[in-house]
């Protein structure tokens, strides 16, 4: 199930692991054993990485918040930049290759974020992980002339995880959009939040 890819340590392909078996299997198929299986590790292995479950799962959440680091590129989000299109272009890009090529990290992160409900100590660590990501945003609509960054934010991530849940398990799954319908998206929605300011943050087309 797991290809095992040089390069990677083995806490890494543990990691990596247990996020393809949430994915594949949901919770109840994340299991020390089913990781060293999957894995092609003697049996024992990841008990000896992580002992408990919480240690296993909070392993998974570190490695998705690697893994989605690459994929969403928060480096990428513009800062003080006067580009025109700098926001759209960054923000579209990054869902376009999270839809496209990641869908199954998609659905081991909604797997997380489910059992994080269910166990304080998870919850905690997983909204530690999270907050790389709203950070660089904020700066972004900052920069972009949001008058009120923090609350724009929030509802650009609410768009944003709304539209993902519904491309890669919703009723939308068939239908992921375009890199251009990202961008009229995006556009539309900033024009909406920034008024004038949407000038700056740039336009589709």
């Amino acid at each position: 199930m797991h290809e095992r890819t040089t390069g990677i340590s083995r806490a890494e392909l543990i990691a990596d692991t247990a996020l393809a078996l949430l994915a594949e299997r949901g919770m109840r198929g994340l299991t020390h054993r089913a990781v060293d299986e999957a894995a092609g590790l003697p049996q024992g292995s990841t008990s000896n990485h992580a002992r408990t479950r919480q240690a296993l799962l909070e392993a998974a959440v570190r490695r998705q918040a690697e893994r989605e680091l690459r994929v969403l590129t928060p480096a990428e989000m513009p800062g003080a930049t006067t580009r025109a299109g700098a926001p759209v272009d960054a923000l579209a890009l990054a869902l376009h290759r999270y839809l496209t090529h990641h869908p199954q990290l998609l659905v081991a992160r909604y797997e997380l974020a489910l059992e994080a409900t269910r166990r304080p100590e998870l919850r905690a660590f997983y909204d530690t992980t999270g907050r790389q990501f709203r950070e660089p945003l904020i700066a972004m609509m900052t920069a972009a002339g949001s008058t009120e960054p923090e609350r724009h934010t929030h509802a650009l991530v609410a768009w944003c995880e709304g539209l993902l849940f519904s491309c890669a398990v919703g009723s939308y799954h068939q239908a992921v959009p375009s890199l251009e319908e990202l961008r009229r998206g995006f556009t539309e929605l900033l024009r909406g939040m920034l008024g004038d300011g949407e000038d700056r943050a740039g336009t589709a087309g």
